[in-house]
């Protein structure tokens, strides 16, 4: 074996050693950070579970909710993300429904992807549809100028089914091996001509699904559920690769990070100083580096849903809070506003005011 290849193996094995063998994160769906297994009708380019993202080209046609309609996963596994049809449309040219997931640069340079020791995955992962029939998905990388179609078949309805795909490694193109966009993940739910290739085979063009797959949101209140997600070095499929809870949600909250009362309306603590009498300044040191600086802050609901706490008192918010901006991928900082009472350069404490109050800082890819 030459020098190369037995390099590229050695990194391959110390990898999985590590526990490194899945690229993908939250495969196994537990991860639930903005929707604590709600039902939601995702936006385009928006994200339901924790890492996995909905692309498509018109609103409001899926509803993704992890344990929909609550059926019983596959052995070994306790969630899915559940993908319903909500209203169903008739595929055009230029129409795009898809599941994906960004893989970091940082977690696929061992792949030589783009070079001549091009290494080959193999990705496996349970599904269950109402539908049956060859469905497919794309490998793509982050230019969208090199793409892998691939196909697998779903033999009965209403059934968790395993599959498993093998993939050569490209050895064209650019694939980033920064924290940029890896490699894409999609399964296609009905994607139109201009964007689906054949599958088995390497395409210098934008494909996020193989021709003449199974459109799922063609028929109304048709389901697509999915878990158990792997990608791996190599030609066959491992033992899908279990990682304690805690490191999973550390891993997801390198992209998402989300600040939240849960039960109690009084917990969403993050301390800070008061710059004038109406406005506070508040830091928040996430837990783990995130992938990027986050570029603004989520909220919901009304101003009251939030408090300043002060001296030996609190005050509702009038306005929601506001970004205050990002000094690095360690920090976070929340503009605070009440009508009046604080004092300058007195400490602050922003508080929620209700359950439902939340502030989730978003380093996607």
């Amino acid at each position: 074996m030459p020098l190369t290849q037995v390099s590229a193996a050695l990194l391959s094995s110390e990898a999985n050693a590590q526990g490194f063998r899945n690229r993908i994160i939250n495969g196994d769906m537990r991860i639930d950070q903005r929707n604590a297994g709600a039902s939601s009708t995702p936006a385009t380019d928006t994200y339901t579970l924790d890492r996995w993202g909905y692309a498509a080209s018109q609103a409001s046609k899926f509803t993704v909710q992890q344990n929909a309609a609550s059926v019983t996963p596959p052995a070994g596994f306790t969630n899915y993300l559940g993908a319903t049809v909500a209203s169903a449309v008739t595929i055009g040219a230029s129409d795009f429904f898809w599941i994906q997931q960004f893989i970091e640069g940082y977690n696929i340079a061992d792949l030589g992807w783009g070079s001549a020791n091009a290494q080959t995955v193999t990705l496996s992962f349970w599904v269950r549809s109402s539908l049956t029939g060859t469905f497919g998905g794309a490998l793509q990388n982050s230019a969208n100028n090199r793409s892998y179609p691939f196909t697998f078949t779903i033999s009965a309805a209403n059934t968790w089914e395993y599959e498993t795909v093998t993939i050569p490694g490209d050895t064209a193109g650019t694939w980033l091996t920064t924290n940029g966009k890896g490699i894409r993940l999609s399964f296609g739910l009905g994607v139109g001509s201009d964007r689906t290739g054949p599958a088995g085979a390497w395409a210098a063009t934008n494909y996020a699904s193989a021709t003449g797959a199974t459109s799922v949101v063609g028929t109304n209140g048709a389901t697509f559920y999915i878990t158990g997600v792997q990608l791996e070095a190599g030609t066959v499929a491992e033992q899908f690769e279990r990682l304690d809870y805690g490191r999973q949600l550390i891993q997801c909250q390198r992209y998402y990070y989300r600040v939240s009362p849960g039960a109690s309306s009084r917990i969403l603590c993050i301390t800070g100083y008061s710059q004038t009498t109406t406005q506070s300044v508040n830091h928040l040191q996430f837990p783990v580096t995130m992938r990027a600086r986050p570029a603004g802050l989520e909220t919901t609901g009304t101003a009251t849903d939030y408090a300043i706490s002060y001296v030996i008192t609190s005050a509702a918010c009038n306005a929601v809070p506001t970004f205050s901006g990002s000094t690095s991928e360690l920090t976070g900082s929340v503009n605070a506003y009440v009508a009046s009472g604080l004092t300058a350069g007195q400490a602050a404490v922003l508080l929620s005011n209700s359950s439902t109050a939340y502030l989730g800082w978003s380093a996607e890819l």
